[in-house]
């Protein structure tokens, strides 16, 4: 017994943010009470006929036409644009003839943020953000009743959708207007056009509206807690652009609110973040061997990562990527990120449908012929749905043809997934320490790690792989992080073979661009043809399509770009003795 403010101290204070108030409660018993009195839902505002009938905006309104998809800010790396291929926002695309086929509600439950939907989306200053910016110039002349007018009579979501989001970043979700004879805010246009998309399956609308709405995945704070426990960090945003790191547990609506704030107006992106974090709670629950040596989750990169996947894999351009990303259904989404931490190796492959006319992607692994024989043997019942995304063999000669071609980038796609994901190889931490401890400090891109480092922290300390990871997360290219990590892993050798040789500052990057000019000189690649193969930061890429072992992978070269660096004698014959583990 004591006064509250002497126990306030030594007290545990905590909210509980993920049990709703009691007005949520209220109108959840009010939408059901409504329901069970047999009470019909508000009249409808827009036209809800045939989805797949396709009439094009009005050419003086044309610069409106694909607002929604000019918003997404998702990246691919130009090696995966394939060429000659239009982007899907052309009304000339052949891509764009079609309904984009996705499905139903966000997992869990979506609750919309206070206060933070009625207002208009703040921009952030992002380079590709403003390429998009709603779609238009200020110079163009938008006539707004024309585009209500237009939305009284059109039928199509993509339209109806391309309207509504030009109008809403245009005035805000709480301008008013009449639509269906009826005076509504944009607001309630959302609304209706986010429930229009989860009947109609549409999931690349269902995501874009949610994230307009600033709806919050119910589980949202709760899943993050279950990988920050786990001591991993999260980063949201665009690498390199505006990315925010997460390092501590956030109340539900903060959370969502950094995570709105880092995509700016890429809504769909922003919503897509909030359902990969829902994913990756799931795994590190079940399966946390999937996150072993992973001390940064980096969503951003990871989605990234991930539609790059889908150009290389569909040889489509990035735009296309981007949709087809978000057009994967919960479940799509969720087994292709589970490969993409698994490391498997996939196909993604396009699927008609028998019962109706669209198409569906299915993500299928790689597996033996006796397990791809005993899949089909199960697979034959007339139940299976169309949408499962089966992991099984090559069906087709073309595919086993396609496979076949995948292997000539096998160890540039690996290099960039473990880039994107943050791993390294067990153990690297404490051998970094090592080596930091036997020279003055290792300089990586411009970022210097001190020797006094080693007197602050012990090998095994969390403090210390944190800060090596935060310097090597401030390289954007993550298929060159990994080469960082590859020289960092030559560099211990030289602490475990105890070599006397004197070591000032080390340049990491020095000594993977050193190892680069050798690859180029053995390989023999002729002055004219070094340029064409350049990949990021000038590196071949030939040399990040390297197998790491071998006379000629990476470690090698590494190994022998140390040699020339630190001054390492070598044999007769110029071999360096370097035994790697």
């Amino acid at each position: 017994m004591g006064k509250l403010r002497d126990f306030l101290t030594t007290s545990c204070v905590t909210k509980l943010s993920f049990l709703p108030d009691d007005s949520t409660q209220e109108m959840q018993l009010n939408k059901i009470m409504k329901g069970l009195a047999g009470h019909t839902s508000r009249p409808k505002l827009l036209s809800f006929g045939n989805k797949m009938k396709r009439r094009h905006i009005s050419r003086k309104n044309l610069s409106v036409h694909g607002s929604v998809r000019r918003s997404r800010s998702i990246q691919v790396d130009p090696e995966n644009i394939q060429d000659g291929s239009t982007s899907p926002g052309d009304p000339s695309s052949p891509q764009d003839e079609r309904e984009d086929h996705l499905l139903h509600h966000l997992k869990g439950g979506l609750h919309p943020m206070p206060q933070e939907c009625d207002r208009a989306p703040s921009p952030v200053g992002s380079p590709i953000l403003t390429r998009h910016k709603f779609g238009f110039t200020h110079e163009e002349s938008v006539d707004q009743q024309e585009l209500i007018e237009q939305l009284n009579h059109t039928e199509v979501l993509h339209e109806q959708a391309d309207i509504i989001h030009y109008l809403v970043m245009k005035n805000g979700p709480n301008w008013k207007t009449e639509v269906g004879g009826k005076d509504c805010t944009l607001k309630e246009l959302l609304v209706e056009l986010y429930e229009k998309a989860g009947h109609w399956k549409q999931w690349w609308l269902v995501r874009h509206t949610a994230g307009m709405l600033k709806k919050r995945v119910e589980e949202l704070a709760l899943s993050a807690t279950d990988l920050l426990v786990r001591q991993k960090q999260l980063s949201v945003g665009l690498p390199s652009v505006n990315e925010k790191v997460i390092t501590a547990p956030l109340p539900p609506d903060e959370l969502a609110a950094i995570i709105f704030e880092v995509y700016g107006e890429d809504l769909s992106t922003a919503s897509l973040t909030q359902e990969l974090l829902i994913y990756l709670a799931m795994f590190i629950r079940t399966e946390p061997k999937l996150f072993k040596e992973m001390l940064r989750l980096r969503v951003g990169l990871i989605i990234q990562v991930m539609a790059s996947e889908l150009a290389r894999t569909l040889k489509c351009s990035g735009d296309e990527a981007s949709d087809h990303l978000l057009n994967l259904s919960p479940f799509e989404m969720k087994t292709l990120l589970h490969h993409i931490l698994s490391g498997k190796e996939f196909v993604i492959k396009a699927v008609h449908s028998e019962h109706e006319d669209e198409s569906c992607l299915r993500v299928k692994s790689k597996k033996s012929q006796e397990e791809a024989n005993q899949f089909a043997r199960l697979s034959k019942s007339p139940q299976k749905k169309m949408l499962d995304l089966a992991l099984s063999q090559p069906e087709t000669e073309e595919e086993d043809i396609a496979m076949e071609t995948d292997r000539q980038g096998q160890w540039l796609r690996r290099r960039r997934l473990d880039g994107a994901l943050n791993r390294v190889p067990e153990g690297f931490y404490p051998r970094v320490w090592k080596v930091l401890s036997m020279c003055s400090g290792l300089s990586i891109e411009g970022k210097f790690l001190p020797n006094s480092l080693t007197r602050e922290m012990t090998p095994g300390e969390f403090k210390f792989a944190l800060r090596v990871e935060t310097v090597l997360n401030t390289i954007p290219q993550p298929e060159y992080r990994q080469l960082m990590v590859e020289a960092l892993i030559v560099l211990t050798m030289v602490s475990e073979n105890e070599w006397s040789v004197k070591m000032d500052e080390i340049h990491v990057d020095k000594l993977v661009h050193e190892a680069n000019a050798l690859f180029i000189k053995d390989q023999d690649i002729p002055k004219e043809s070094v340029k064409q193969c350049e990949g990021p930061t000038g590196i071949c890429l030939h040399f990040y399509d390297s197998a790491p072992s071998g006379r000629f992978g990476t470690m090698s070269y590494l190994c022998r770009a140390l040699a020339n660096i630190l001054h390492i004698p070598a044999d007769h014959e110029g071999n360096v003795e370097c035994n790697l583990s």
